[in-house]
């Protein structure tokens, strides 16, 4: 939809007082992303991402498991060979991670003890942003205690009651890499029928005309069993999120047990990571407000993406660091950690800023200053008109997405435990950096159709998307 038209659109809405005629209501609709014409090319690229990250995750698997993490190492050695098939298969084929009942078994158990956990333990309501069809979702809120139980009988288990190894992920890490994809494939199908079959929100939903980009997008924005079981909400936080910390300590268990001590390098990452995901647990009602929840369809990006592109591409450097020994000297050891606390308190401060000045309606100081900001009107497919603000001040007066600067400095700190002997633990923050600036054109996108005029007016006033005076 056109400026011009949204113009009309908003006019016809004052003009009716709610009373909608059809043609507004497909307007509208445009407006929020449905109807959408997909072209060959976003096609041709969705099947690439469908089928290039699996691999990607197994190629990396393999590069970390059998060649200490080095990029160069496999290919060298193809190359010697002439690139042969035998050479192909002793060299890649014959190193791939192995199915394995035990990895079968271990995850159902890790999935299904979270699913209870999600289910039973006492929670907080919070509450999303509303959808595009005027829906206000309720959500159970109660990651951090599933986090506490979670972790304390890992340990207790692993330490205590000698029940399993502290390094059982890590010893079953290929194993437990294909259950995953196992469960992320079906994931994946399963949501792309129940969209069809039994939707929870059917005016929410989001068809492109493309099967590919619809199975890699989704078509549900909020798939749900019952009111609270909520697909995105579960899945991110609980074998996705979760297991992020509960990896890094297993991977820290095996190098214990390799080299009898644990490097001052591992310790530092299973802090950087322990900090970034109780944030996120003790702040998981703000998580509901995220382009993840509030934005995103369920399909390919979200249930494979949480299953396993989440829990095995994010603790690379784990894996790294049990392959590579890495003591890191006192002031570097300082600095990492200095970076990393720096992006973490400019990730949260920057939030909290939006989040209160949201919550106060403006009424409020930033920086003890009044709160500037622009109030906007948008409309819902629904047909309801709606208020909200965007903060002109503050970091929000620095950049757009100034939060991502915490974010990124975040991921370059857990990087930088690895050293630089290799260039394979750097690619989270290669992926963080592409994924968030593709997020910022998504984000500018599905803004400018909402607010139209108002996100014009708020461009003019915060110029920059991420860095000031560079992007």
């Amino acid at each position: 939809m056109s400026l011009r038209q949204k113009k009309s659109a908003n006019a016809e809405i004052n003009e009716s007082k709610n009373e909608f005629t059809p043609n507004l209501k497909a307007q509208i609709g445009k407006t929020w992303g449905r109807d959408r014409d997909i072209s060959y090319i976003t096609v041709l690229f969705s099947t690439l991402i469908l089928t290039c990250c699996p691999l990607l995750v197994f190629v990396f698997w393999v590069n970390c498991t059998h060649y200490q993490c080095s990029l160069y190492e496999p290919i060298y050695r193809l190359q010697i060979s002439g690139f042969s098939k035998e050479a192909f298969d002793s060299v890649v084929l014959q190193k791939l991670p192995q199915f394995t009942w035990d990895g079968i078994k271990i995850y159902i158990s890790w999935l299904s003890f979270q699913a209870i956990l999600y289910a039973i333990l006492p929670a907080k309501i919070g509450y999303g942003q509303r959808t595009p069809a005027g829906h206000i979702l309720p959500y159970k809120v109660n990651g951090l205690l599933a986090w506490f139980i979670t972790h304390t009988l890992f340990l207790v288990g692993a330490f205590y009651f000698n029940w399993w190894k502290g390094s059982i992920i890590h010893d079953n890490w290929g194993a437990l890499l294909i259950a995953a994809n196992i469960y992320g494939y079906f994931l994946t199908f399963f949501s792309f029928a129940k969209a069809y079959i039994m939707p929870s929100h059917p005016e929410d939903r989001k068809f492109s005309g493309s099967f590919i980009y619809d199975l890699l997008m989704g078509i549900e924005m909020n798939p749900r069993f019952g009111k609270y079981w909520d697909f995105k909400l579960f899945h991110n936080g609980r074998p996705g999120i979760i297991a992020w910390t509960l990896i890094n300590l297993s991977f820290a268990a095996a190098q214990y047990n390799q080299i009898g001590y644990v490097t001052n390098s591992m310790i530092l990452l299973n802090f950087l990571h322990a900090v970034y995901v109780l944030d996120f647990f003790y702040n998981e009602d703000w998580y509901l407000r995220t382009i993840d929840i509030a934005h995103d369809h369920f399909g390919f990006y979200l249930a494979w993406g949480d299953t396993v592109w989440l829990p095995w591409m994010y603790t690379v450097q784990s894996h790294y660091l049990v392959r590579n020994t890495v003591d890191l000297s006192i002031p570097y050891f300082l600095l990492v950690l200095t970076t990393g606390l720096s992006g973490y308190y400019i990730f949260r401060a920057v939030n909290h800023q939006k989040d209160i000045v949201r919550r106060m309606d403006g009424n409020c100081k930033i920086w003890g200053k009044p709160a500037q900001f622009i109030r906007t009107h948008f409309v819902t497919s629904d047909g309801k008109e709606h208020n909200s603000i965007l903060l002109t001040s503050g970091f929000w007066g620095i950049s757009r997405h100034f939060n991502y600067v915490g974010d990124l400095l975040i991921s370059l700190a857990m990087c930088l435990t690895c050293g630089f002997d290799h260039l394979l633990p750097y690619f989270y923050i290669i992926y963080m950096f592409i994924l968030l600036i593709h997020r910022i054109y998504r984000d500018d996108a599905r803004c400018r159709g909402k607010y139209g005029k108002y996100w014009d007016n708020y461009c003019q006033v915060v110029k920059w998307k991420l860095f000031p005076y560079i992007f």
